[in-house]
């Protein structure tokens, strides 16, 4: 545990030096956050706050895994994840930023390359790590067998798309994210996988470097760089621990978010455009409730945080 520490003390200070230069490059190429007509109207002040903060995020991770945690093949395999995801979300930060008038990717090439991404994942989990089965509380281990990997590809890319959806509060996504890594970072630990350990905990580090900056009202958003590679990364460290089925309970306010989403698209549709929420995702249905974004943002992580808790305790029953 005293080196998953050490390393989430230098994501930590990596993230927290390279994120102010980051800043002023963004901001004298005026690559700011565009806020959306619909969205609430108190966001426009955010308009124009610099964005892929996930940059900063993706370059500690990579920096300090390399650097305190390379021992073994299999921390390739989480780290792997975070850079490629990261340059998908790059990719599509870059395209909304720069290209303004055409946007970023589109929905359907976003989805593809999230899927083919986790597809190579959930095949290098399974035929090269020889994973297969899945905790179950009070019961065990319990063998997938050929059918983990499409479940491995539904996780990781379900993941990925919740805490990007979950990313639209200052440090709503960072919070909840740090608070779900450190569970299983935990739970890893517990596990004696010390690699699986060091590597949550690095997340964690750089998470919290850039939540010094994103605090409200924020300095820098992650963009889909930093939510898309945090996303993904969480649900392979939970396909690595075994205890992938508590994943939804751990990243409670990921799932909240985007059932959220979810039944509004439905009921609107079913009603002929009757809203069941005030405006989703979840998050700003509670503003539109009265809420300020820093009790959001805080109720939020007090939530998340027992959900934490559960899933640990749930890991070790």
């Amino acid at each position: 545990m005293a080196g998953a520490l050490t390393s989430a003390a230098v994501a930590f200070v990596l993230a927290f030096v390279l994120i102010p230069p980051l800043i002023g490059y963004l901001t004298r190429r005026e690559m700011g956050k565009d806020i959306r007509a619909e969205g609430p109207q108190s966001h426009e002040v955010k308009r124009g706050t610099p964005t892929m903060g996930g940059v900063a995020i993706v370059g500690s991770v990579l920096v300090t895994t390399l650097l305190l945690n390379s021992q073994g093949r299999s921390i390739y395999v989480p780290l792997a994840t975070v850079v490629a995801n990261g340059l998908v979300g790059l990719w599509d930060d870059l395209g909304t930023l720069v290209r303004r008038s055409g946007g970023g990717l589109s929905v359907r090439a976003k989805f593809a390359w999230l899927f083919l991404i986790a597809l190579g994942l959930a095949l290098v989990l399974h035929y090269g790590l020889r994973l297969e089965s899945v905790y179950l509380p009070f019961m065990g281990k319990v063998p997938m067998g050929i059918w983990y990997i499409p479940i491995a590809v539904v996780t990781i890319v379900g993941t990925a798309n919740a805490v990007n959806l979950t990313d639209g509060l200052d440090t709503l996504a960072g919070g909840t994210s740090a608070l779900a890594f450190a569970a299983y970072g935990v739970i890893a630990y517990l596990q004696e996988q010390s690699f699986l350990a060091s590597f949550s905990f690095t997340v964690v580090g750089a998470v919290l470097g850039f939540l010094w900056y994103n605090a409200h009202p924020a300095q820098l958003f992650m963009g889909d760089t930093g939510a898309l590679a945090l996303g993904a990364a969480l649900a392979v460290v939970a396909m690595m621990t075994g205890h992938w089925l508590l994943l939804p309970l751990i990243g409670i306010v990921f799932v909240a978010e985007t059932l959220s989403v979810i039944l509004q698209v439905a009921y609107f549709k079913l009603t002929g455009g009757k809203r069941l929420f005030l405006m989703s995702p979840l998050h700003h249905h509670c503003e539109l409730l009265g809420w300020s974004e820093p009790q959001v943002t805080t109720r939020f992580w007090v939530v998340g945080m027992v959900a934490a808790m559960a899933g640990i305790a749930l890991a070790l029953a």
